[in-house]
């Protein structure tokens, strides 16, 4: 005769607590979102296929409306941060601080203030800076040299950012070191010091002001 034993398992519901920092760039911050008017264009030619090109004039650039498309804006109109940006920042950050990113993925969250109307990129609100359009040269996937213009804030730009944050795993200290890590060794935008091309620009870095709230 064989018995079976009964263990009573007892998984507890995640405490999660929200903190919010506000930070400054002590660099610029540029962005270069994939427009909605270069995506549309992009669908045209693969829908007409293999005579896309076919007899057609090449369209003057606008660069002005580059410029314009590559900010994000929210529904209400106001330029905003992926929100997503600074969640993948800390947990990047965490790779030097010997804590596990597969356990950042599922413990530390970034919420939005709004959102794009265009692809619905969760967004976080810059609440002081203005952009100004900037050129530069760049070299494409295949090599090609090429022209961007991009909005730029300059150094002094100012956001909000409210982080959800499982306190089992962090203290509300580690999720604001973390946050000034990620601001410092990896940024956010473009020319970020940990971008995956390159060794960046040194652009996107910031610094919480006034402690935590």
């Amino acid at each position: 005769m064989t018995t079976t034993k009964v263990q009573a398992l007892t998984i507890e519901p995640p405490s999660f607590q929200t903190a919010e920092f506000k930070i400054i760039g002590d660099s610029p911050y540029v962005q270069n979102k994939f427009s909605k008017k270069a995506m549309n264009t992009m669908m045209d030619k693969q829908k007409e296929g293999s005579t896309a090109a076919k007899g057609k004039k090449r369209t003057a650039r606008d660069f002005k409306a580059d410029y314009e498309g590559a900010k994000h804006k929210s529904r209400q109109g106001w330029c905003g941060i992926p929100a997503p940006a600074f969640r993948s920042a800390m947990i990047r950050a965490c790779s030097v601080c010997g804590f596990k990113m597969t356990i950042a993925k599922m413990t530390v969250f970034v919420e939005a203030d709004g959102f794009d109307p265009d692809d619905g990129t969760p967004l976080v609100k810059i609440t002081k800076g203005k952009p100004h359009s900037v050129d530069h040269a760049v070299r494409n996937a295949t090599g090609v040299a090429d022209i961007r213009s991009r909005p730029m804030w300059n150094e002094g730009w100012e956001a909000k950012v409210r982080i959800k944050y499982d306190s089992d795993q962090f203290k509300l200290e580690d999720v604001a070191n973390l946050l000034m890590r990620a601001g410092q060794q990896v940024g956010v935008g473009e020319g970020r010091p940990s971008s995956k091309s390159s060794n960046g620009m040194g652009w996107g870095t910031f610094v919480i002001s006034n402690g935590k709230k």
